[in-house]
């Protein structure tokens, strides 16, 4: 089942169980999906459904830290929780060896011999790792092993 039938699954789900967190939370996600969809005026892949949900989770996540700097523990709570609800729609993160096995297969596919090719290295990747893993911690991993 694609992510998005998922998704309008899991709709139907929390409003049948009278959910509200978790219905707005699918809403939102729904709504950025279908926001991108009006823009583009094309239908959104299964890629593209991810990046979004990859984007609204790391979006939350500094709303999290900004919450919490300002005070504001029950913001950042609720902002927790919505996180919690679109982890369940992206796929299952990649453990650290996995992540490491991916990372050397990449520079041996590449050549990378040097920081100068950590895009080369970033564009085989990125697609492999695509809401499975933090990409800013994947760059510091493959900056350790260029350098």
């Amino acid at each position: 089942m694609s992510t998005l039938a998922q998704l309008k699954e899991e709709q139907k789900v929390a409003m049948r169980a009278k959910d509200k967190a978790r219905l707005g939370t699918i809403r939102l996600a729904l709504a950025a999906v279908k926001q991108i969809e009006v823009d583009t005026r094309q239908e959104l892949s299964e890629s593209d459904v991810i990046a979004v949900l990859t984007k609204m989770v790391k979006q939350r996540k500094d709303s999290i830290s900004q919450y919490e700097a300002a005070g504001r523990q029950e913001l950042a709570d609720v902002e927790a929780a919505e996180i919690e609800v679109l982890k369940t729609f992206l796929p299952q993160a990649l453990s650290q060896q996995e992540i490491d096995a991916l990372v050397d297969a990449a520079i041996s596919d590449s050549g990378a011999t040097g920081m100068q090719d950590m895009g080369k290295v970033m564009g085989i990747l990125k697609p492999q790792v695509q809401g499975r893993a933090d990409m800013g911690a994947l760059s510091g991993i493959i900056r350790s092993r260029l350098a």
